[in-house]
């Protein structure tokens, strides 16, 4: 029997956008209630928000209940310690924060694979494998692992196409907040000067058969983004829209 099928990872290669909701709360109940809500992925945010290898591996039980939005993890870090840990408890899809050059995205491709191909740490009974009933999961867990990287800097944006040529990266995703922080406009994430800076990007991203993904809370810059070509999509989080929510009530009677 060979690895499950990553969802997410066909739709992209199959053409279909893939459009999520990034989640920062880091609670297995709020998981369980958005995956049933029809997203194509769930980005669980590991890397600022409260997640952590445990409580992550709680979120992916709750999303399998929920379902059937797939399970995209942020990572804190490259730590090839943590590739391999959060792989084995079953995540196929993982974002790597801070991607700036093509050496990085291949230590970054080879802490996801198993010797001699690369240095993942090799367990005989892992969740990913189905604590072992999935006998070929060793041989075939590769070809369903997506790897998606984030550019948050200039210099991440000038490497795009010598990190898009390492094989095994399937995606970037960028992160505005970091990036427009890189180009002195702190706090400017929808600013035009970095919108175009995104778009721009992208299209590189397309031209070398790879896929482009962002995150965006406001609607129209988020159909822009989506009419400019990013494949993947986050169209909010968790927390905002318990926030807005909760504050749309509370204005209405106080």
């Amino acid at each position: 029997m060979p690895a499950p099928v990553n969802p997410f990872k066909k739709g992209l290669r199959e053409g279909r956008r893939q459009i999520g909701l990034w989640s920062q709360i880091g609670s297995p109940t709020a998981i369980e209630m958005i995956a049933g809500s029809g997203f194509d992925f769930i980005g669980i945010d590991a890397e600022h928000g409260p997640s952590d290898l445990v409580t992550v591996y709680a979120q992916l039980q709750a999303i399998a209940a929920g379902g059937p939005s797939h399970p995209l993890v942020r990572l804190p870090s490259c730590d090839p310690v943590l590739v391999k840990q959060y792989l084995d408890i079953g995540v196929q899809t993982l974002v790597f924060p801070q991607v700036e050059s093509a050496e990085q995205a291949a230590a970054i491709v080879a802490s996801t694979r198993y010797p001699p191909k690369g240095v993942r740490g090799y367990c005989g009974a892992p969740r990913a494998s189905g604590f072992g009933r999935i006998k070929d999961y060793p041989f075939t867990a590769e070809a369903e692992i997506c790897i998606i990287v984030q550019p948050e800097s200039m210099k991440a944006v000038d490497s795009l196409e010598a990190v898009a040529a390492i094989d095994g990266i399937d995606g970037f995703f960028f992160g505005p907040g970091d990036l427009s922080a890189d180009m002195g406009l702190l706090h400017g994430a929808t600013r035009p000067e970095v919108v175009e800076v995104l778009i721009a990007a992208a299209r590189r991203i397309k031209a070398t058969g790879k896929s482009a993904g962002t995150i965006c809370g406001d609607e129209a810059l988020t159909r822009r983004y989506i009419e400019a070509g990013f494949d993947i999509v986050a169209v909010g989080s968790d927390q905002g829209v318990l926030v807005r929510g909760a504050d749309d009530l509370a204005a209405k009677f106080r």
